[in-house]
């Protein structure tokens, strides 16, 4: 007999589903751009002589951030996270000069059986919106909550 077990929404104390978990404004730096290329040994003279920002720049607002504070909002134990995986979603690259406003989003909140327990997956998207009120992205990220002890 195979048991199919669903996935069950969680209602998050003070971030609902849809609800915003931060926002963060910010300018796309020239001197950033190439500092982030040098320490991810990005070989690509795209990013090294000209002003376009690595795929993977938005990671930059996790230095804005309190962690400690929206991982307690969200009502996760931080000592057990772990990161899931991310993805991004581009309308466009991103420039040196852009002023981007990031705004991050509880997009889904599961629990999951595994064999140690019940194991919580955070999804949060975060949409980074330029000077002109264009999407430039779209970032998602999962956040696993692991089984206490």
């Amino acid at each position: 007999m195979i048991l199919l077990v669903r996935p069950k929404e969680v209602k998050v104390a003070g971030i609902p589903i849809g609800g915003i978990v931060d926002v963060v404004e910010f300018t796309v730096e020239a001197g950033k751009i190439r500092e982030f290329a040098r320490a991810t040994f990005t070989e690509d003279p795209r990013h090294l002589t000209r002003e376009l920002a690595t795929a993977t720049h938005s990671v930059v607002t996790g230095h804005y951030r309190d962690q400690r504070d929206f991982v307690a909002r969200l009502g996760l134990a931080i000592e057990r996270i772990v990161v899931g995986s991310v993805s991004w979603q581009y309308s466009r690259p991103l420039l040196a000069g852009d002023r981007l406003v990031a705004t991050r989003r509880v997009e889904a909140d599961l629990v999951r059986e595994s064999k140690r327990g019940p194991m919580r997956l955070v999804t949060l998207a975060t949409e980074f919106v330029d000077q002109g009120g264009e999407t430039a992205l779209v970032q998602r990220e999962v956040l696993i909550e692991r089984p206490s002890a």
